[in-house]
């Protein structure tokens, strides 16, 4: 693939492979950058907010005390979650041209259902619809626990295209493709239109990779520190492989970026990439080529040393790693989701802030 020396690295690749560029931020600064640079959707949640918030509390300090006066009675965590609707609506509004032009496969900006809602199967559909409501090019992140799966299909079912986010193994990403194939196989059945949804199913490679430091640290496990960057992107390969030769009916997604593999080692498949904004600088600033390199497998020793020496490698890795009762106390599943949890808890206690200034301050 020849490369222009004055398109920046992530542009080539958006403009010469299939692989897309999705924004990892809700920030319009941030946002405007990446879709200048080739980007054709983005992401919000708590954790984005409070980002977001911090660069850009001018924009919203004014909005956030007229939602307190004109909501009387609405609790802070309200309020904090009115916020994430309306910094998600105006991300969708940039990307609406996109949507349009996508025919909705890409153009979308994805919200996150509130993180407390993991073992709610009704709770999580019924956020997710009003979601789906906000803005015609919503997508809606569900987490991928027990609860979760099943809230997928019928999601699916009801027209709204999901991204599968607290995901990290490939029995995870399985249970949402089969869940999504049912899901438009029973809308396809009744004659409702499929044509325009885009799900999208998300590996956080990097929270794979630290979950494996983590365990390395805490059973005194001895293996080459290189190999444990390369777990995520062993997975994502081998569940790339899989789709391609099932046919499913949606991309993964990767996430949660920890060095240029969780990028380049992607590069030319039919995925999406979605790094925060400080990798997309950082990635644009650099000299990595860009070439195709999905399909180049990962050195099998690598793989081979995981396997032998790391169980939730195995979980992650082998198809029936783990069974769908297993997801919800997965490492990098109870992690990640203490993380949003508390996320929510903080946006929750920035809006009392707003709310009951304290007085001695």
């Amino acid at each position: 693939m020849s490369q222009d020396k004055y398109m920046s690295p992530l542009h080539q690749m958006t403009q010469s492979t299939p692989t897309c560029l999705w924004n990892d931020s809700a920030a319009i600064e941030e946002l405007t950058y990446s879709i200048e640079h080739g980007a054709v959707g983005a992401t919000c949640n708590p954790v984005i907010v409070l980002d977001v918030l911090a660069k850009e509390m001018h924009l919203w300090k004014d909005r956030i005390d007229q939602l307190i006066e004109t909501m009387p009675t609405a609790t802070e965590d309200q309020i904090a979650w009115r916020l994430v609707e309306e910094i998600s609506a105006k991300g969708a509004a940039l990307l609406e041209p996109i949507f349009d032009r996508h025919g909705g496969h890409n153009g979308r900006l994805s919200i996150q259902t509130d993180p407390r809602l993991y073992r709610d199967c009704d709770a999580l559909v019924s956020q997710a619809m009003h979601f789906d409501r906000l803005a015609p090019n919503m997508i809606v992140k569900v987490p991928v626990t027990k609860a979760g799966v099943a809230a997928i299909e019928e999601l699916t079912y009801q027209g709204v295209s999901i991204n599968a986010t607290v995901s990290f193994a490939l029995s995870q990403c399985i249970a949402v493709a089969e869940a999504v194939e049912r899901g438009l196989t029973r809308r396809d059945a009744e004659g409702k239109d499929i044509s325009t949804m885009g799900p999208v199913c998300t590996i956080m490679v990097g929270r794979l990779d630290d979950w494996l430091k983590t365990v390395a640290a805490k059973q005194d496990i001895i293996t080459d520190p290189g190999y444990l960057e390369w777990a995520g992107v062993a997975t994502f390969k081998k569940a790339y492989k899989i789709f391609q030769e099932r046919g499913y009916r949606l991309r993964l997604l990767s996430a949660a970026f920890r060095n240029h593999l969780h990028w380049s080692e992607f590069i030319g498949g039919d995925v999406v990439i979605s790094p925060p904004y400080r990798w997309q600088l950082r990635y644009n600033a650099s000299d990595v080529e860009v070439i195709s390199r999905i399909d180049t497998p990962v050195d099998p020793k690598i793989t081979e040393e995981l396997l032998a020496k790391f169980v939730d490698f195995r979980k992650a890795y082998d198809e029936d790693g783990m069974s769908i009762d297993d997801f919800d106390t997965y490492g990098p599943t109870a992690i990640t989701l203490r993380q949003f949890i508390q996320a929510s808890l903080d946006l929750a206690i920035l809006i009392r802030d707003f709310m009951i200034p304290d007085p001695r301050a």
